[in-house]
């Protein structure tokens, strides 16, 4: 009998699926989208975010077991927190590829919008029959589509301006604006003329700025913001007399300049994103079981 128990017993503790990391708003660890398909999921989600405030998410797993795939949204949902910190507008779409089973979570602000019925018929309607026919990406674009239209007849807050993201996610981080503007006074002057005298005028400002531009696009998730960022401290380390005054202190490291050293980013500071405009979570979305499950 003990033996038994035993033996029973690593089927009982089986470890749940581990929660993936939320690194756009399409996460495909099955690997069944294309790189062409999932950029137009990506681009199409993303405009959907920039109109309404609302983040969906498509996640496509092999499987969900030990749980069911309800359980499983639910958890990851929850986990990834999906919709705007203070509305809460999240929708997640899972796919289970091996299970053949599909689910919509919807946070509960959107509930009224999305109804389980009004999930149900989506699943029905749009994405499990073009799964069955391995149309993966038409039916997740259906899907959206169609979620869309729920969400744009739901009234809810206008989403925030460029400014006001960016405002926002420094804040979160213990920064204000003021605080940013003070430090890129002194921190500019100074990394550019020590950049400069390592690496040369023209090298140094580059790297100058395209760490500025880096730290920019982390704190707003704004190309634009990033590409001027980078463009006045290369331009300022470049003219600065206090920059060519240190790096004529330190002529013996100009060797580096043209020496085949290169920043790798095109002077953007190593971020990159889908979509130009970065993705991260809203920090909001409680989801509380709303939606619906299907297979195909």
């Amino acid at each position: 009998m003990l033996l038994a128990c035993a033996l029973l017993a690593p089927s009982l503790t089986t470890a749940q699926q581990p929660v993936p990391a939320l690194t756009a708003r399409v996460v495909d660890t099955a690997q069944i989208l294309t790189t062409g398909e999932a950029g137009g999921i990506e681009t199409q989600l993303a405009r959907i975010e920039q109109e309404r405030g609302s983040q969906i998410v498509v996640l496509l797993v092999n499987t969900t077991a030990p749980e069911d795939i309800a359980s499983y949204a639910n958890r990851v949902a929850n986990a990834w927190k999906i919709g705007r910190r203070d509305v809460g507008d999240g929708v997640l779409i899972v796919i289970a590829n091996e299970d053949r089973k599909l689910r919509i979570e919807v946070a509960k602000s959107l509930e009224g919008a999305i109804p389980d019925l009004a999930a149900k018929q989506i699943i029905s309607t749009a994405l499990a029959p073009a799964l069955k026919q391995g149309q993966y990406a038409q039916g997740i674009e259906a899907t959206i589509e169609q979620l869309d239209k729920r969400i744009s007849g739901e009234n809810l807050p206008a989403p925030a301006s460029s400014k006001d993201q960016a405002e926002s996610k420094m804040q979160t981080l213990g920064f204000h604006l003021s605080d940013l503007m003070i430090f890129l006074f002194f921190a500019v002057p100074i990394g550019g003329a020590v950049a400069k005298g390592i690496f040369g005028n023209k090298l140094g400002s580059v790297i100058t700025g395209g760490a500025v531009g880096g730290v920019a696009f982390f704190l707003t998730a704004s190309m634009i913001i990033a590409g001027m960022a980078f463009f006045v401290a290369a331009l300022f380390t470049l003219v600065s007399s206090f920059g060519r005054a240190v790096s004529g202190r330190r002529g013996h490291s100009r060797g580096y300049d043209g020496g085949g050293w290169s920043t790798g980013s095109g002077g953007g500071g190593g971020w990159s994103s889908n979509d130009g405009g970065g993705f991260s979570s809203g920090g909001g979305g409680d989801f509380g079981g709303g939606g619906a499950s299907g297979d195909f």
